[in-house]
């Protein structure tokens, strides 16, 4: 009885993981769920990556709204994990994927332009994602760099100068 009681109890815990993914994801402003949605695209192109992987938490969050000339434009910089689940890459339905602590977290930045709420395609938009264990230092501050000189290509101020919510 003890042991029927523990599973259920370990089976609705597992259900709850599940939930505050998606309920994580689900938080997130608009534009910044298309920028973890190009990180999700990215990672799943790659052949070696067998487990699905969710949105876990956002490090660092930033935006620029340039609102010139009454266009809606916006300079989106995004610094956030992903976490394998128990899923295989592929899954339609996510909801049941629990997350898997066995797996380094995959660290994430992502940088792009909006115009009125859309992801626009020039300047392309920047996605660097590795394993947390293998980011370097150089590697944060290219990023940075990376992001602050597309925002300046295109007459913007740098990026990571304005205060985002986080």
């Amino acid at each position: 009885m003890a042991a029927l009681l523990l599973l259920l109890l370990s089976g609705v815990g597992a259900l709850f993981l599940a939930c505050d993914a998606q309920e994580a994801y689900d938080k997130l402003p608009e534009t910044y769920r298309r920028g973890v949605d190009l990180a999700l695209e990215k990672l799943n192109s790659h052949a070696g990556i067998q487990h699905h992987f969710l949105y876990f938490r956002s490090v660092t969050k930033s935006d620029f709204e340039g609102n010139i000339l009454g266009f809606d434009v916006s300079y989106i910089y995004h610094h956030f994990f992903l976490k394998a689940t128990k899923c295989q890459r592929g899954i339609a339905d996510s909801s049941a994927c629990r997350f898997r602590n066995d797996r380094p977290l995959v660290d994430c930045a992502v940088c792009y332009k909006t115009f009125r709420g859309e992801v626009e395609q020039e300047p392309k938009p920047y996605v660097h994602c590795i394993h947390k264990p293998a980011l370097t230092e150089e590697m944060k501050v290219g990023r940075v760099e990376h992001c602050n000189r597309m925002g300046y290509s295109s007459g913007a101020p740098t990026l990571l100068a304005s205060t985002g919510a986080d």
